[in-house]
């Protein structure tokens, strides 16, 4: 990353944007570059989704997977294992950091994050974890729904075709047998879930800078938004 001087950061930086767009791996290298917390918030919902699956519950039975939104204990703690992952998820008390990667969580996770209950809790949880400010909150509705207040809002999207692909790669670095048909399907299908439900729609919010990450490596993407940090 270039040398830059940096005055006035914005105390909340949201990053938003469909599924496999990135998010995380640039807000990750954006918030440790200036010592902020990152915090996907997707991961809150791949948790209710998981554990509703770890309890059997119907994911369209809308009143008990809103109910386990409400009581369930999501802990995200630094990395206690050397396996690849950025931090640990600990729900209700156990390890499923990588649990709620599985391709039934992949497929699960949209239609459970459409209850309006569902996104109420895990709303509150994130605004209650931004209040001390120095984050970058990484979403789908961050900076249309939960912080339209922050200072600086970045929207990433690239196309359904080169998202499949990398997370295609990603799945096969980890050792899974996976078909990219498959991926690309799952995607397009989590696009359609997300852009269209009524409650908090995936969408650019109205001040955010659309960032198109097609023909772009991550490195050029993360000076594109240190760009407009530094201003």
């Amino acid at each position: 990353m270039c040398d830059r001087e940096f005055q006035n950061l914005p105390d909340i930086i949201t990053i938003d944007g469909p599924a496999a767009s990135g998010k995380s791996t640039i807000g990750n290298l954006i918030a440790n570059k200036f010592g902020y917390i990152c915090l996907d918030t997707g991961i809150m919902y791949r948790a209710v989704a998981c554990q509703a699956l770890r309890e059997s519950l119907d994911i369209s039975d809308e009143l008990l997977i809103s109910q386990l939104a409400e009581r369930i204990s999501i802990d995200i703690l630094p990395s206690s294992n050397n396996d690849g992952r950025q931090f640990d998820v600990i729900i209700d008390g156990v390890d499923l950091t990588w649990d709620i990667r599985s391709n039934e969580v992949n497929q699960n996770v949209s239609e459970v994050s459409v209850y309006p209950r569902v996104r109420n809790a895990m709303t509150e949880l994130q605004r209650n974890i931004a209040k001390k400010g120095k984050i970058v909150m990484i979403g789908r509705d961050i900076g249309t729904v939960v912080l339209p207040q922050a200072d600086l809002k970045i929207y990433l999207e690239a196309s359904a075709e080169v998202r499949a692909q990398r997370r295609y790669v990603e799945d096969l670095a980890r050792g899974k047998k996976v078909c990219f048909g498959d991926v690309l399907e799952s995607i397009k299908h989590r696009d359609e879930i997300d852009t269209g439900r009524a409650v908090a729609p995936l969408k650019p919010a109205d001040d955010s800078v659309i960032v198109d990450s097609d023909q772009m490596t991550v490195y050029e993407v993360v000076e594109r938004i240190l760009d407009l940090i530094a201003g």
